[in-house]
């Protein structure tokens, strides 16, 4: 039974969190209508009132201004949405949105029911996110917008999906809004110059209504020959729409594989002056103009980024070669396209194949899109001081500056953060980048497998025999010996008239093992010096432990220095093997900011979801709690933050564990990871031989 807040209660409340002795509101009012309310729909609103506060006191003050009236009408739970709709737009885009939401509570309600039939794009982002990171072609973004489209990089979707009638139907068209725009990327709509082309109409606007439909047939059937599951989910919820008055017959060729863009724009040709039909439910619009700016800019960027790595890989395997006797540039062999995937390369230098890196042949990818070829020049190595790429590096910008636009830079990622006090994620807070380190050829690899040699010794026969071992499996059919547990329980069965089980054996199986690691390290400023050097140390022996064991395993590293400059370092990914480049990038190594935890948890944790393995273990090697430089991130905040994205990934079946030297540990820890998921090493100099002894132990 909740105690009635007394009018002194009130007031004190609301003016500490209105902090009226600078702020100037007037409480007085609000407090004696907070009385006339039932006990719990007093608490209800203060509690509110807090939690709004701690983002905006005027969004706070209003909601609280208008709650006791709006509580004749609406639910709790309607109200509590309402307040935290309008902190998302001030994150997003300000005070003035935000206010706009806080004095348009009857627009809130009429929506209240798309919440409740609706897919929201908030709860279905992640799935959504991880379905399109599955299909080929240019990695896209997923953004929140009024209504569906794709600039070529991100594909936008509306907060909220609600025209069919149940929320399963409504996810579907979510689904399917996302696959078709993908397809837009995918099956070349944008590699021609449609601006210019459609100038050659009189009605640009019925012409580009016109080009929607034919692109629609056409990737339609792009999506039935390569995703014919979601094909199916497409046209059925075509069918809860009624049914196009136009006959498609005389267009049927666009459903041919050869068929391209310019087909369909000979076909607006022809039916120019004709009206066209309302657009299909999960079409979408086009905005070409915003559209192919970002493609002019992807362009300019991608050929100075490729021309760039081109340069480094050919001093990488030319590196004995004299200058002048360097070949001018690589060559490429076009691979077998087909549907499902896109044109895959083979890179030869003077005849010999070459495998590309990663992000080599992601660039090919993503260029052959915009330009169907890759032209001769892309393919010569750029010269020294031709392109600087730090003018398409978006980190000149103020980090503090929320409000000057969209933060794009290309490879960005963007997670939400949970804001304790608000007790809600803050949407897509932060701005997440995946950087290489740079290799230091320093030999630190080889010196500390020197340093250790002894230790490497028994670590390697330590962990082949855990490799290599047996497990007894118990009341089997048939196998070497008896289950003397078994058997008694069987022999009591008898005794007591039931019919004897035919498991009485044991037999010894050797399981294999299906585990795959993320190993993340704290890369934060506070690591200088011995503890660096001791990370490093673990990470090599550790190494050397999981090349025995066979298990599947990536490196990662980790800083922040405010929440849109969240970096996280590639050491090691799951595809590449141990080798030099990996060795001299643990080498590489080095500090940098701050300890930003919470927007590598869940990357990382995105990470392992994609892995195919039974158990999947993210470690964590840290000296010290969570921390940024912009001030609300340390404390309890920051930890709160840490504490709800190792809940989400255990949540996703993601086992976290923190290695820490951090002798007070123990007092943030247990609230963090839980009392059984942490370790806490006393001196650094042991922390190079207890991870490896640690990992042996959460895993046999």
């Amino acid at each position: 039974m909740l105690n009635v807040l007394t009018f002194e209660e009130i007031k004190q409340r609301l003016d500490d969190c209105l902090e009226v002795e600078f702020s100037f509101y007037n409480t007085d009012e609000v407090t004696e209508s907070l009385l006339q309310l039932l006990p719990e729909q007093g608490h209800f609103i203060v509690e509110q009132a807090e939690r709004l506060a701690s983002t905006n006191k005027e969004i706070a003050f209003r909601f609280v201004k208008q709650a006791p009236r709006l509580l004749k009408r609406l639910d709790t739970e309607t109200l509590r949405q309402w307040g935290l709709f309008a902190t998302d737009c001030y994150d997003r885009s300000g005070l003035h949105e935000a206010l706009l939401v806080m004095d348009d509570i009857d627009g809130f309600e009429k929506r209240k029911h798309e919440h409740e039939f609706g897919a929201v794009f908030e709860q279905r982002e992640r799935l959504l996110s991880t379905f399109l990171q599955g299909l080929h072609g240019r990695r896209l973004n997923l953004k929140e917008a009024k209504i569906a489209w794709t600039d070529s990089e991100t594909i936008y979707l509306p907060s909220i999906e609600s025209r069919l009638a149940s929320r399963e139907d409504n996810f579907k068209l979510y689904k399917a809004s996302a696959v078709y725009l993908w397809a837009q990327v995918r099956f070349n709509t944008f590699d021609q110059d449609l601006p210019a082309l459609l100038t050659e109409f009189s009605d640009q606007k019925q012409a580009l209504a016109w080009l929607a439909l034919f692109e629609q047939i056409r990737l339609d059937a792009c999506i039935k020959r390569t995703l014919p599951g979601l094909a199916r989910e497409m046209r059925y919820l075509k069918q809860q729409n009624p049914p196009i008055a136009f006959d498609l017959t005389p267009y049927q060729s666009l459903t041919q594989r050869q068929s391209t863009v310019l087909d369909s724009l000979s076909f607006v040709v022809q039916v120019q002056n004709q009206s066209c039909p309302p657009p299909c439910c999960y079409q979408g619009i086009f905005n070409l103009t915003e559209t192919f700016a970002i493609k002019e800019q992807r362009i300019e960027r991608e050929k100075a980024v490729l021309r760039v790595r081109m340069a480094e890989l050919m001093e990488e395997l030319q590196s004995q070669v004299p200058e002048q006797e360097r070949p001018e540039k690589f060559e490429l062999k076009p691979q077998t396209e087909s549907e499902t995937e896109l044109t895959r390369f083979e890179l030869t230098l003077e005849d010999k194949p070459i495998a590309p890196p990663e992000d080599v042949a992601n660039l090919l990818s993503s260029i052959m899109l915009d330009l169907s070829e890759i032209p001769d020049e892309y393919l010569h190595p750029a010269g020294d001081g031709e392109y600087d790429l730090k003018q398409y590096d978006e980190d000149k910008n103020d980090p503090d500056n929320v409000w000057a636009g969209t933060y794009h830079e290309e490879g960005a990622f963007f997670y939400h953060e949970w804001d304790f006090k608000r007790a809600a994620h803050r949407k897509n807070w932060c701005v997440v980048r995946e950087v290489n380190v740079k290799p230091l050829d320093d030999q630190f690899y080889q010196k500390t497998l020197e340093k250790y040699q002894g230790a490497v010794i028994s670590l390697r026969r330590t962990f082949e025999i855990l490799r290599g071992e047996n497990k007894q499996l118990k009341r089997q059919t048939a196998g070497e010996d008896i289950d003397l547990d078994a058997l008694v329980e069987a022999w009591a069965d008898v005794k007591a008239g039931q019919e004897m089980t035919d498991r009485l054996f044991t037999h010894m199986h050797k399981e294999e093992r299906s585990i795959g690691v993320i190993l993340m390290v704290d890369m934060s400023g506070s690591t200088k010096g011995w503890i660096n050097d001791a990370e490093r140390e673990s990470l090599v022996l550790l190494c050397e432990a999981l090349e025995t064991l066979g298990d599947r395993y990536a490196i990662y590293g980790f800083s922040g220095k405010s929440r849109k400059r969240c970096d996280i370092y590639k050491i090691k990914t799951f595809e590449e093997p141990l080798n030099e480049l990996v060795k001299q990038r643990i080498g590489g190594i080095e500090p940098d900011e701050y300890t930003r935890m919470g927007f590598a948890i869940r990357h990382l944790s995105a990470l392992l979801q994609q892995i195919d393995c039974k158990i999947k273990l993210l470690i964590t090697l840290s000296d010290g709690k969570p921390e940024d430089y912009d001030g609300y991130y340390r404390g309890e905040y920051g930890v709160e933050d840490t504490r709800q994205a190792l809940y989400e990934s255990r949540r996703d079946g993601i086992h976290p564990f923190c290695i820490t030297i951090d002798s007070a540990g123990k007092d943030y820890l247990p609230h963090m990871y839980g009392s059984a998921s942490y370790a806490v090493i006393d001196e650094v100099a042991s922390l190079p031989l207890k991870v490896s002894d640690i990992y042996r132990k959460l895993t046999s």
